[in-house]
């Protein structure tokens, strides 16, 4: 199956008209009925796919190799090098988190790992032998609150030694996808039936994380090799640009296993666990994983052919909903019959919760 792909172009060129008029009421009464069809596809492609495709004029191929070109720079830097930047005391929120220290939920997840089980043989994830052998930046996009409970969740970033260009390219490809999250949230919430700003306001000042990773093809370039274990994402949305090595396989809501394949010039945009509790259960998060394949294999191959960089980034940028926000079923999703299963929480609060498990904040808390 292919993941369809949305253009947002019409919806950015109606939105402009407005000019950020707050008056939500008259933008939404003056959508056209192809821009109605088109934000109720986005919201019926998340809820049934956990997955979507988008072309955003804004973020161009162009802005994503030189991005791409810059982190596999990093990531072809010593280890020594790379430590330097590690915070393990924020929970690896700021800065680098070495490979072998996140656990893949399924590793720790028993009632997962019971799913796991009774999927068809075809559809089951590979299985990991032990935490990711993949590195991963964490760069906090866009601004921080003033006053929040959670200040490690909205640390200081990390800026490496010898990457001059790195604020500024961090920042202008992690505004970049959060400026297209923020049209699918849109979107998403107009086609949902909520107000258009019904996500996005609850976005303002969020920790967003641009959370590119980084795995040795050299070391690790191995068919099979688990790079990340199967897992859903605690965030609100997720989105990737284009990896110059294939390997990601998600699962759709009615459990087939889908591999990637995101066109050139396309962004890949995933639910995450955040939406799934603000819709009261009608998104899930959505399941993925990242492994050498076949496909992978032909990659490398190639690369090493072009004299190329054997490291696979990922640029993945995180979006959240503000730490200090309350998560909780919004508008008529609040009468769902799943509600209860989302209970009223801090984000920030959920979000330390998860960190736990998966081996980011010392141990599980009560």
């Amino acid at each position: 199956m292919e993941i369809p792909v949305i253009d947002l172009s019409p919806y950015l060129e109606f939105s402009a008209k407005f000019n950020g008029d707050p008056d939500h009421g008259t933008f939404e009464a003056m959508l056209d009925p192809q821009l109605e069809r088109l934000c109720l596809d986005v919201s019926q492609i998340l809820k049934e796919t956990g997955a979507l495709l988008v072309k955003d004029p804004r973020c161009s191929a162009i802005d994503s190799d030189r991005f791409i070109d810059m982190m596999e720079s990093y990531f072809e830097k010593s280890h020594e090098f790379k430590l330097l930047q590690e915070r393990p005391h924020l929970h690896y929120q700021v800065g680098v988190t070495p490979e072998g220290v996140e656990v893949p939920r399924s590793l720790v997840d028993e009632e997962m790992q019971q799913k796991i089980r009774t999927m068809p043989k075809e559809f089951q994830p590979s299985t990991p032998v032990g935490p990711d052998p993949k590195w991963r930046y964490m760069w906090r996009v866009g601004p921080r609150p003033l006053n929040t409970r959670f200040q490690e969740l909205n640390s200081e970033p990390v800026v490496p030694e010898d990457f001059p260009e790195w604020k500024e390219n961090m920042d202008s490809w992690g505004s970049k996808m959060i400026s297209a999250i923020e049209v699918v949230a849109e979107m998403a919430a107009i086609g949902f039936g909520l107000p258009k700003d019904a996500f996005t306001s609850l976005m303002k000042m969020g920790p967003h994380l641009l959370a590119p990773t980084g795995s040795d093809l050299q070391r690790y370039g191995r068919e099979g090799t688990v790079f990340a274990g199967y897992h859903y994402d605690l965030n609100f949305l997720t989105i990737h640009g284009r990896s110059r090595f294939p390997g990601l396989n998600i699962w759709l809501r009615n459990g087939k296993k889908v591999e990637v394949k995101v066109p050139v010039g396309c962004l890949l945009i995933q639910t995450g666990k955040e939406l799934e509790w603000l819709t009261g259960g009608e998104c899930l998060a959505g399941m993925h994983e990242v492994v050498v394949t076949n496909r992978t294999l032909d990659a490398i191959e190639l690369a090493r052919q072009q004299d190329r960089s054997l490291w696979r980034v990922s640029s993945t940028l995180f979006a959240h909903i503000a730490s200090d926000a309350v998560l909780k079923p919004l508008g008529h999703f609040a009468d769902s019959p799943l509600a209860d299963k989302y209970p009223t929480i801090h984000a920030g609060e959920y979000v330390e919760l998860e960190l736990a498990v998966i081996n980011l904040k010392g141990k599980k808390e009560q």
